[in-house]
């Protein structure tokens, strides 16, 4: 099984959200219909800019908790990267 990092933005440069999964589809629909109350229904943060898979479960919930406490900079150089025009990839 896979386990999901992943970075939801409001929008290019917008607000961030990073989270973990074990079901991606799942999760993003959840963000996106506003299933969940919280942080990302409170600022419509709904774009996966970002997912990185991981097979330990361990290993996904200790990347998640590298990456909330990167600055904001380094995740934005992170998101660049791999999606530097911001697509949705969902």
């Amino acid at each position: 099984m896979a386990y999901y990092v992943y970075i939801l933005a409001s929008g290019r440069n917008g607000t961030l959200y990073v989270g973990v999964t074990g079901n991606l589809p799942r999760r993003i629909y959840e963000h996106r219909e506003e299933l969940v109350p919280g942080f990302t229904k409170q600022y419509g943060v709904k774009r996966l800019v970002y997912a990185e898979a991981h097979e330990d479960v361990r290993i996904a919930l200790q990347r998640e908790k590298n990456l909330k406490h990167w600055s904001r900079a380094w995740k934005l150089a992170l998101i660049e990267a791999g999606n530097p025009s911001w697509r949705d990839l969902f």
